[in-house]
């Protein structure tokens, strides 16, 4: 084993540049504190497109010091390692949280000047693990790699995998389980829950601290402004409006949309129990613990504009000195998210069936072909990916009258506009995806990898996923949908 926390020479070689401005927040926001070693730290996965974008060298992270770095058993010199304090509303029901098995090592500077946050996850227990063991097992580190990649290459904003680690450490859950490390990269882990955590103190100064840090890092267009944090609820509304249309857009269903997992940055974090939509439903949900369909696929624009009005209430005090001026500039802006979300989800399915500009009976033709799909239990992702292609016959609705009918208003729309059929496929081919992580597809690669240590099935995976757009003979495969029969597939929190 390496020689635990050691800021040898060999750690900056792969290129760490890192500073630690959240450290520079007041202490009540983190604990300090290093990670747990591991027994025998093992790479499983290195996401090369990454290191290059962060200016680290793949090669030294694949030696055995750039490993020890991805396990904790080694610090990179100027890391300052802490676990992040932070409020969520679970469910509902708020409770007082922070990175339970997670650290932060410190922030990496590219040689562009960005600056992201280098996260270890399953680094071992902190003050708020709430009695958990701070580690984490090697298939739901892989899934969030594989899905967060997935998520990249649709064009969405998400936190991103450098690489995984397995630490030659078994963890108990329901049975005997490898652990492992995941090293996230994000924007920044602010999140709506931070700011709870900061109202919930009653400390008014350290709130403003946190907003004025949160404007530098993510809105520094709003330096000078008239009301910056206004600014920023505004910012922050308009990011989460595109994201949560694109989840939708894409047939994705976070599964924990919980406070504490919405970002300030705009960016998908935590892939916990999420997965993506096989047969097109509103109640599709994929978390074994949400019984009461709280995040289900078709409540998600709704449990965000509830979350921001969360983020809402703890920014009132720096909104207006007036309490009740504070309420009435939130709720005026919260009050535009539904126009928001709903002209880029609008703007997405117009692309997705090749419209070109707008008409107004557009969002008929497209709710009454979603209607179909839901009643008959289309696959979601397919039949879009057949219209490009003008397969009908894959459509399970292709022999209804009613899909008849529907079908003559959509060529008749297409006849409409000026572009060329070519100009058509080409704008479906780019927003429809040929493939997306199929749950039986992702669970037969992570059983490969957990149980007989192989990673080909993984890597082939990722190797379809890596353009989803390029609708290329290698992923007709990809996009055939699991065998009927067995039970509904359903992801678990806290693994």
């Amino acid at each position: 084993m390496t020689d635990q926390h050691n800021a040898g020479a060999g750690a900056n070689d792969a290129g760490w540049n890192l500073d630690n401005s959240y450290a520079r927040l007041p202490q009540s926001f983190y604990t300090r504190m290093k990670p747990a070693p591991v027994r025998a730290p093992q790479l499983s996965v290195l996401n090369d497109p990454v290191a290059a974008a962060l200016g680290l060298d793949a090669d030294a992270l694949r030696t055995e010091t750039g490993v020890a770095v991805f396990a904790g058993n080694e610090i990179p010199e100027g890391a300052a390692p802490l676990a992040q304090a932070y409020a969520g509303n679970q469910f509902g029901y708020f409770n007082m949280l922070g990175d339970g098995r997670a650290l932060l090592i410190g922030e990496q500077i590219t040689p562009q000047g960005e600056r992201f946050d280098i996260q270890l996850k399953g680094s071992g227990a902190t003050p708020y693990s709430r009695n958990g063991d701070g580690r984490a097992a090697l298939g739901p580190m892989l899934r969030e790699h594989i899905i967060s990649e997935a998520m990249h290459a649709f064009g969405i904003p998400t936190t991103r995998s450098l690489a995984v680690v397995t630490t030659g450490q078994s963890i108990i859950r329901e049975s005997e389980l490898p652990g492992a490390i995941l090293t996230r990269v994000a924007a920044s882990h602010l999140r709506v829950g931070t700011f709870q955590f900061a109202a919930a103190k009653g400390n008014v100064d350290e709130l403003r601290e946190l907003a004025d840090y949160t404007i530098e890092r993510h809105y520094p267009e709003l330096a000078g402004a008239e009301n910056s944090y206004l600014g920023l609820l505004q910012g922050v509304i308009k990011r989460q409006a595109k994201l949560i249309s694109q989840w939708m857009l894409v047939g994705f269903i976070h599964g924990v949309m919980n406070t504490d997992n919405m970002t300030i940055s705009g960016e998908t974090i935590d892939y916990g129990p999420c997965a993506f939509m096989d047969a097109y439903s509103l109640s599709t949900v994929f978390s074994s613990i949400d019984r009461e369909g709280r995040y289900a696929y078709g409540n998600q624009p709704k449990m965000a504009v509830w979350n921001l009005a969360r983020f809402a209430e703890t920014l009132l005090s720096l909104l207006h000195k007036d309490e009740e001026q504070a309420v009435k500039l939130a709720e005026e802006e919260l009050g535009k998210f539904a126009e928001l979300y709903h002209g880029h989800w609008l703007a997405g399915m117009r692309a997705k069936l090749g419209l070109f500009g707008e008409e107004a009976a557009d969002e008929t033709l497209i709710e009454d072909l979603l209607r179909m799909m839901q009643q008959q239990g289309a696959d979601y992702t397919n039949t879009f990916r057949a219209l490009t292609f003008n397969r009908l016959d894959e459509i399970v609705m292709s022999c209804s009258s009613d899909f008849a009918q529907w079908l003559e208003r959509w060529q008749a729309r297409l006849g409409r506009q000026q572009e060329s059929p070519e100009a058509v496929q080409q704008l479906m081919r780019s927003c429809n995806p040929a493939v997306i992580p199929r749950n039986h597809r992702l669970e037969e690669a992570l059983a490969a990898a957990e149980q007989r240590g192989d990673y080909s099935v993984m890597e082939q995976l990722l190797a379809v996923l890596a353009n989803p757009f390029a609708h290329t003979p290698e992923q007709e495969a990809y996009a055939q949908l699991p065998e009927q029969g067995g039970r509904p597939y359903r992801t678990y929190c806290g693994t």
